[in-house]
């Protein structure tokens, strides 16, 4: 990633009125995962591209790993997208399917495609299961 990219970076704060960029990547844990694993992102883009905040969604597979980057007016609006719907049912089922990182970030623009791998590596939070009650 270059100098001026990792700029455009900026922690949270209740000032700013910039763009929330999510990036995720994950990779199944077996091929025979990858039914299930469809099932669940073809529903959770539908369920993002009809949520309220989004302004761009997009998926690619970069070496083996499944990532989206998901643009947003606000971190609220991806938070309420996050919590719901089908988007709730992929988080339950993703540590049976895949392993993964995530990473949310005001940013100016989103990163390229280009800079999705290294800042997805470099800064993404290992997703961990969620400790049931």
């Amino acid at each position: 990633m270059t100098e001026t990219a990792t700029s455009d970076i900026h922690p949270r704060s209740t000032e700013t009125a910039l763009p929330y960029v999510s990036i995720t990547g994950l990779q199944l844990k077996s091929p025979f995962h990858a039914a299930a694993f469809w099932w669940h992102a073809v529903r959770s883009m539908r369920q993002a591209y009809a949520a309220p905040g989004l302004i761009s969604a997009q998926a690619r597979k970069i070496g083996g790993l499944h990532h989206t980057v998901t643009l947003w007016e606000s971190e609220a609006a991806m938070r309420a997208y996050l919590v719901t719907g089908a988007h709730l049912g992929a988080m339950k089922a993703f540590h049976r399917l895949a392993t993964g990182r995530t990473i949310g970030f005001d940013c100016e623009t989103a990163p390229t495609w280009e800079q999705v791998p290294e800042v997805w590596a470099t800064k993404g939070r290992v997703v961990k299961p969620r400790a049931t009650s």
